[in-house]
């Protein structure tokens, strides 16, 4: 996408106009920070009046946190999609990984809505980030625990680790230019990811203690 304004005066419909909208915020958002962007650039970035822009939001903290609303669900859903898709654990956590670097490469770096917002002092705002991070741990803790056998706690202490190192990894691949090729960056993370997961076998392939002794 190249640009979000529309000639002025133009006629969309109300959820066209509302999703116009927030891509031009999330432009502004993402290259400034919430405190410092102004609704005036959001409403310029748009090729819109600032009374248009307040019909469909009534402030600027209201616009973010639709914006951050959004961007949230849609890590949630790329992560989800990738656990449900397969049942190879292997295949999961190369998805699951894949899944954070896709959304931080994504159009108009709409992660930085996500992991660094600088309005986490805002509750709501911070509850948002909060409830998708814990919707991801929880469905990559649902499959652990399926698979492995482990107990919830157990289960949802790798998921943390493994959201942590797939977020913190796609990150730095991202300010680090790129360097690495993504489909390399996302195989690396993910090998390192598994050589620990792949200690706790699935309670399928487990044979009973009398066997393993025969």
């Amino acid at each position: 996408m190249t640009g979000t304004s529309t000639p002025r005066g133009a006629r969309l419909s109300r959820g066209a106009r509302r999703a116009q909208l927030l891509l031009a915020a999330r432009d502004v958002f993402a290259a400034q920070g919430y405190h410092a962007a102004a609704m005036d650039d959001i409403a310029e970035r748009a090729g819109v009046s600032k009374p248009v822009l307040y019909q469909h939001f009534p402030g600027k903290l209201e616009l973010y946190q639709a914006l951050l609303t959004t961007y949230a669900e849609e890590l949630v859903e790329r992560v989800s999609g990738a656990i449900e898709k397969t049942s190879d654990n292997r295949a999961r956590v190369n998805a699951a990984v894949a899944a954070y670097f896709d959304f931080v490469a994504g159009e108009g770096k709409a992660y930085r809505l996500v992991f660094e917002s600088d309005l986490r002092g805002d509750p709501e705002a911070a509850a948002l980030v909060e409830n998708a991070l814990a919707r991801c741990i929880d469905t990559i803790a649902d499959a652990v625990t399926d698979d492995a056998g482990l107990d919830r706690d157990r289960a949802r202490l790798l998921a943390v680790g493994l959201v942590g190192l797939s977020q913190v990894g796609a990150q730095y691949w991202l300010d680090s230019e790129q360097r690495v090729p993504r489909d390399e960056a996302v195989g690396l993370m993910s090998s390192l990811a598994w050589r620990g997961i792949a200690g706790f076998p699935r309670i399928t392939d487990q044979q009973p203690a009398d066997e393993q002794s025969a």
